[in-house]
């Protein structure tokens, strides 16, 4: 998991890359997005949480994948279970790669309490 800062910009939290870590610092699902998208998603639901924010209370999210075509419609599944009512905004951006060659998904976010 990587680190959140809150910084003094109204009631906005800003969320740095949040990677498929665990708290031992191991990756998750190795080799399959829907498990590695679910795992980020924990990891920015708990950064929020710890700045006074939920995950309705995001207004928008970067996503970076490996590869867009082929992980699409699994990353949209994954997100369903996280962002009940609207989605935000939100931008896709393939990237060659991560910092670790087996991840898969980087996501990067703002909310607003």
């Amino acid at each position: 998991m990587s680190h959140g800062i809150k910084v003094p910009a109204g009631n906005m939290v800003f969320v740095s890359g949040q990677v498929a870590r665990n708290a031992q610092g191991e990756l998750v699902g190795k080799g399959d997005i829907f498990a590695q998208t679910r795992q980020t998603l924990e990891n920015l639901k708990s950064v929020l949480e710890a700045g006074g924010a939920t995950m309705d209370d995001v207004v928008k999210v970067t996503v970076f994948v490996t590869n867009v075509v082929e992980h699409y419609t699994q990353i949209h599944a994954a997100r369903a279970e996280y962002f009940k009512s609207d989605y935000p905004a939100s931008t896709m951006v393939e990237v060659s790669s991560l910092v670790d060659p087996d991840m898969l998904i980087e996501i990067e976010a703002i909310a607003v309490v």
